[in-house]
């Protein structure tokens, strides 16, 4: 399993712009956990990256939007800290609200 730290930025003062922002965040909600407004952390196979990529890469207007993703090096505990009010979410385990 491959781990992400996906973020966005999405311009929203066209009148697309919304509705390309709201379609980013149900395509990164489908296959992570936000951790912040437009960051996520995700645990994928290799062949959901890719599918990602490309629903991604449809979602967006490459001219004037930006997605990144980041790999999460391995073991998690060394290269991954979080600091204030935002609890630490383990994002391989269910998440019960």
């Amino acid at each position: 399993m491959i781990e992400l730290v996906v973020a966005y930025d999405i311009e929203t003062v066209t009148r697309t712009g919304p509705a390309r922002l709201a379609r980013v965040a149900d395509i990164c909600e489908m296959f992570g956990q936000r951790v912040q407004d437009s960051v996520f952390e995700c645990v994928l196979s290799p062949a959901d990256v890719a599918r990602l990529v490309e629903t991604l890469r449809g979602a967006i207007d490459h001219a004037k939007d930006s997605v990144r993703a980041y790999r999460i090096a391995e073991p998690r505990d060394r290269h991954h800290w979080t600091l204030g009010r935002t609890p630490r979410l383990d994002i391989r385990r269910p998440i019960i609200v």
